[in-house]
């Protein structure tokens, strides 16, 4: 930190201090997931509850429990919620606000690769708030497990107030604000939020298996969250010469770069290194990340471009639906009625990964649900198409994969009433039949 000390403590206030910057009617940006600043985000809770602060609008994607202190039901509408992709948080909100008679969140329909576009020219924030590393010597912070949209919002806001954890991974790549764009700083040492893993059940890894097969030595992986993935990762370990090119870093691509498994040396973009937007896992991989000339971070509007994306020859991208109807489209963010997550990255990568030479989408999904009372293959979706019937190319559940490419429509509902459980395929015949008699 050696000649920025004293702009650095001239800008180093405590959190109270801090948000008392945020005038009423801001539009805030709050760090994605692991970087949502816990004490900043506290002390802004506490400034709602003493009625100093209103009628604040958060903007986020994929909040964890650090967020919790401002997603309240009791603090709307002096901070209201804007979600660009639901999780477990948002959907108690919803079921809490049902109950109170009130709306649901407020909710952002856009891919994860339009984030940046949205937040730092639609939505014009006028502050940032997020989790950075400690300033390093050339004077800028790192987002560490979170470039994402942050980059794009710190360099169009009108405040940019850090949260500075010395727990947070020091990245490599596009992902560093410089110390003269920073409003304020507060200082937080405590442990970075840590993700558990989603438990992989014997379905999990049946498809996970199947999915492997599809994968070949040299293939460059796109994982998403959850089970489903972290079982293909747990595949694919006697594979060779993978890469990484995801939004998501995950324990489980962490640990195939540990084994040599993934080294990047096949990438036909930044070749022999990992490239992600974003991470979230244990506090092994963060310790990973840091400092690592193997791992790059770079913006969402970059890593998830699917122009980007398909440059990366041998890509494959695996990501999870909610429900997959009979012609092919897949809804993956909506289940009865209500928003339950978001459209993320997934569309982002099934058009990069098709575009690839070579590359392979694959939409994967248990073949039942509600504990095995209903089937995720249905006649029609119950929510949007995140992914049109005319960009999914395969389709996996624990039953089998198929590739609906160059497949007519009769020919689909045939390939996917085959990987359906079979207590429901009878049934999802018949309406097969009678919508080819109505068409």
């Amino acid at each position: 930190m050696t000649g920025h000390a004293d702009t650095y403590v001239a800008k180093r206030v405590t959190a109270e201090a801090a948000v008392r910057m945020i005038p009423s009617g801001a539009r805030v940006v709050m760090g994605l997931g692991v970087a949502g600043p816990p004490a900043l985000l506290r002390a802004l809770a506490a400034r709602a509850e003493r009625g100093e602060v209103d009628g604040l609008s958060v903007y986020y994607l994929l909040a964890f429990a650090n967020a919790a202190p401002v997603l309240r039901t009791d603090l709307r509408p002096r901070i209201r919620p804007v979600s660009l992709f639901h999780g477990a948080l948002e959907r108690k909100l919803d079921l809490e606000a049902a109950q109170l008679g009130l709306p649901p969140v407020d909710f952002v329909p856009t891919a994860f690769s339009q984030a940046p576009a949205v937040l730092s020219r639609q939505v014009d924030a006028d502050v940032l708030l997020t989790t950075v590393s400690p300033l390093d010597e050339d004077g800028c912070f790192s987002l560490g497990t979170n470039t994402d949209y942050a980059l794009a919002v710190s360099r169009t806001a009108r405040q940019v107030i850090l949260e500075v954890n010395p727990a947070m991974p020091r990245t490599r790549g596009d992902c560093r604000i410089p110390l003269d764009r920073v409003t304020a700083i507060v200082e937080n040492p405590v442990p970075l939020l840590e993700v558990p893993p989603a438990a992989i059940r014997e379905n999990d890894r049946a498809i996970g298996r199947l999915i492997a097969d599809l994968v070949e030595d040299g293939a460059c992986l796109q994982m998403g969250i959850g089970a489903l993935p972290d079982a293909v990762c747990a595949a694919l370990e006697d594979r060779r010469h993978l890469g990484i090119h995801t939004e998501l870093m995950t324990p489980r691509l962490a640990h195939l770069m540990r084994l040599g498994v993934v080294d990047n040396s096949r990438k036909t973009i930044h070749t022999g290194r990992a490239v992600f937007t974003f991470a979230a896992g244990d506090r092994a991989l963060y310790d990973f990340l840091d400092d690592n000339p193997a791992c790059e971070a770079h913006p969402v509007d970059y890593v998830n471009n699917p122009t980007i994306i398909a440059r990366n020859d041998g890509m494959v991208s695996v990501n999870a639906t909610l429900e997959i109807d009979l012609q092919g489209a897949c809804n993956s963010e909506c289940v009865g009625g209500r928003q339950y997550s978001g459209a993320g990255g997934q569309l982002d990568f099934v058009r990069g990964a098709s575009a690839s030479r070579g590359g392979k989408s694959i939409i994967a999904c248990h073949s039942t649900a509600a504990g095995g009372t209903a089937s995720r293959i249905v006649p029609r979706l119950s929510g949007p198409a995140t992914t049109p019937r005319n960009d999914v190319q395969y389709v996996a559940t624990e039953y089998g994969v198929v590739n609906l490419r160059g497949l007519s429509l009769a020919e689909r509902a045939k390939a996917l009433i085959g990987i359906a459980h079979p207590d429901f395929r009878e049934a999802l015949e018949r309406e097969a039949c009678a919508g080819a008699r109505l068409s």
